[in-house]
Formats: structure tokens, C-alpha cells, sequence
């Protein structure tokens, strides 16, 4: 058994990235448990696997000794061989994995705040370095995290092994006749054209970012700007700073804060234009979902965008997060429906490249390694 240890289990990049992996991964490799430190919600019944349990931990702000002995009675009675923590917030848990006599111990890095790692604070960095000694294997989701480990932490390169996010195609595809019945009514005016994002409203997701670019974008328009349309799909802490900063531009009646969706696909089929105006990114399971979707998009040059769009061919990629420059690469969109569409095309056929099975494989191959194992028949 693999026991996945992570924060909560709630809709997001890095937990739907969880998700895909236990469901695409065949039932007779590996069994997995998942650990929230805090909590679940209804996301949970996104995995299809009924084998599966899920447990919630549900560790109190700062400090709680409790946490930690209730993950090591969780880990003895479970007796999973693996654990597999991500982030930061999960790795001091390795030390209980360790006590509790997990075997093997992988740690996975999905992505990085605005202040790159050498910026950490110092007690941060000193937990890093003392569970280094622990961790069996690191599981890095882009090249940039991957130098990351070795440049800040001095990760040795073959202790890390880089794993992109897979895309279920099948789920998020191209439609040839559009429908925007999800949206609300005025986005579903036949000349409107729908610019969107998915994402959690956090700081480094840049979400009043855009919604200042769209603003620019409807102001230098004029009458043909009344057209557009803005769709933040998410939730998250800025949600009320976003609502504000759409009151106080006066585009209120253009903007929709859709909350988190279970219904993703639908709604990324209504979209002309996706739009990433993230200041840092792992992996970006929201890019690949577009892309596999058929949709140009514009993202910021940085962390592992590079790696997934294309510049001038699947998309549009800007030096940085500033809401002028996020103008600018919409605005081209807006002004060439041809070069929309060829862009479009070409990330769907881009994302094809990204499958959920070859990502569940190079997961089960680090599992074997850090077992000292080969693949064999069984359930492990």
C-alpha cells in the first residue's frame, strides 16, 4: 500500500493531480490510502476506486502534538510500505512515517511560491535539509522544480525523478458544437466571446491580475469590448478582493466568479480564450485541461509553463504577470479567430502526449525503486 499524505483533500491542481493518479493506476500494482492533515470534502468521490479509504486527521493551526500521534496509530494500523508526502506542509510527517516503520518514504515538490527557495525562511530550510535524510526518492512535476531540488537543496539529480500531470483526453475534449449552457445568461449571447481561467483565488494565482487585464482589454475596445466576457472558475481567499476589484472597475456585469465546479469540462468548452496569469506553476493541470480541450492559451513564463505550452504555436507565453501584458497576448487572440484556432488545435494535439496511463506508470516505477523491486504480478 502507498499511503498519501497531503494537506486536504479539497478541489485543486495538486489534489486532482492525487486523484488521477489512484484512478489511472491498474488495481493490481499498488493499493493507496489517502491521509488529509486537515480535511475532505465531497471531492473525495472523485476517486473511483471503493478500495480506497480516505481519512482526515484534522490537525488544529500551529502547533498540535496530537496530529502527529494520530498519523502514527493511523500508519501502524494501516502499514502501508510507502508513504508519499507533497508539499512542504506534509514533510515533517516523514519523521512519524519513519517511527511508525514505514519502509520507503517518497516526498513530491508540485509547485513554488512568488519567493523561490532560496528565499525560505530559515527554519523552513532547516527542515528541508534534515528530512532529506529520510526521503528515499523525490517526485518532481516539471524540469524547473526538478533544478529547483538541486540548485536550493542540493538534491542529488538521481534521487529526483520528473513526472508531468497526465490529462484524461476523453473528459476534456474539443466540441465541435459549442454549448454555454452552464454559464449565466449574458455569456450566453450569441456574439460573446468568453475569456476564462480555473483556478484557486490565491495571491500566486494572480486573479485580481486578470481581471485588471480584462478591464484593460474592454476599455480599449470600445463598443466591440461590450462583447466580452470574463469566467473565473474557483474558489479560494481573494475571492472577496476579486469581487471588489470588479465592482470598483465598473465591469461587474461582464465578470462571472463561478466558485469552485464540478462541471469543468463543460464550462472550458464554452471558453474562446484560456488565460493562466499565475506568478508560479508547477505542472499546471488547468493548462493541460485547456489545451486537451482545444483552447489557445495565454500563460506567464514561469515555472513549468514552458514545458507545456508552446510559444506561437500552442499558445501565447508572457515574460510576466503584469496585467498589461496579459492585455496585450488576449488582445491578439481577439483580433485573429484563425490564429485562435490553429493554436487551439495544435494543444489538443499537444495534450495527447500528456496520458493519465504513462503518468500512473512512471509513479509505479518509482514505487518499485525505492522498494527494490521489479514489476511483478500481485497487489502491493
Amino acid at each position: 500500500m502507498v499511503a498519501h499524505l497531503i494537506y486536504h483533500l479539497t478541489r485543486g491542481g495538486l489534489e486532482n493531480g492525487l486523484v488521477n493518479l489512484i484512478n489511472s493506476m491498474p488495481s493490481d500494482h499498488y493499493r493507496h490510502a489517502v491521509i488529509c492533515i486537515t480535511e475532505f470534502d465531497d471531492f473525495r468521490h472523485e476517486i473511483r476506486r471503493p478500495e480506497t479509504p480516505v481519512f482526515a486527521l484534522g490537525k488544529r493551526p500551529g502547533h498540535d502534538p496530537g496530529y502527529y500521534r494520530r498519523l502514527w496509530a493511523l500508519l501502524r494500523r494501516l502499514r502501508p510500505r510507502i508513504m508519499h508526502t507533497r508539499t512542504f506542509a506534509a514533510l515533517d510527517s516523514l519523521w512519524v512515517a519513519a517511527a511508525a516503520g514505514v519502509k520507503a518514504r517518497v516526498h513530491g515538490e508540485h509547485g513554488r511560491d512568488r519567493d523561490d527557495w532560496a528565499r525560505e525562511p530559515r527554519r523552513r530550510r532547516l527542515v528541508r535539509r534534515l528530512t532529506d535524510r529520510i526521503i528515499d526518492h523525490y517526485i518532481a512535476v516539471s524540469d524547473d522544480i526538478a533544478a529547483c531540488l538541486q540548485r536550493h537543496l542540493g538534491v542529488k539529480k538521481e534521487r529526483i525523478t520528473r513526472i508531468y500531470n497526465g490529462v484524461d483526453t476523453r473528459r476534456f475534449h474539443p466540441s465541435p458544437a459549442r454549448s454555454r449552457k452552464p454559464y449565466p445568461p449574458r455569456f450566453r449571447d450569441p456574439g460573446a466571446v468568453i475569456i476564462g481561467t480555473v483556478g484557486n483565488l490565491r495571491p500566486v494565482k494572480n486573479p485580481e491580475g486578470l481581471i485588471r487585464a480584462f478591464a484593460i482589454v474592454c476599455g480599449s475596445r470600445g463598443t466591440d469590448g461590450e462583447r466580452l466576457r470574463l469566467a473565473l472558475i474557483g474558489d479560494g481567499p481573494r475571492r472577496g478582493e476579486c469581487a471588489d476589484l470588479v465592482r470598483h472597475l465598473g465591469i461587474g456585469d461582464r465578470v462571472w466568479l463561478a466558485g469552485g465546479r464540478s462541471d469543468v469540462p463543460e464550462l472550458l468548452r464554452g471558453m474562446d480564450i484560456f488565460v493562466l496569469p499565475s506568478h508560479t506553476e508547477g505542472t499546471s493541470n488547468a493548462i493541460l485541461e485547456a489545451m486537451a480541450t482545444g483552447l489557445p492559451v495565454v500563460a506567464v513564463n514561469t515555472g513549468g509553463n514552458a514545458e507545456l505550452v508552446r510559444d506561437g504555436e500552442t499558445g501565447l507565453l508572457i515574460p510576466k504577470p503584469e496585467a498589461e501584458d496579459l492585455a496585450v497576448a488576449i488582445s491578439r487572440y481577439l483580433d485573429d479567430a484563425a490564429l485562435r484556432r490553429r493554436h487551439g488545435a495544435a494543444g489538443r494535439e499537444r495534450a495527447e502526449t500528456f496520458s493519465l496511463d504513462q503518468m500512473a506508470r512512471a509513479y509505479a516505477a518509482v514505487y518499485d525503486r525505492v522498494l527494490g523491486k521489479t514489476r511483478s504480478a500481485g497487489i502491493r
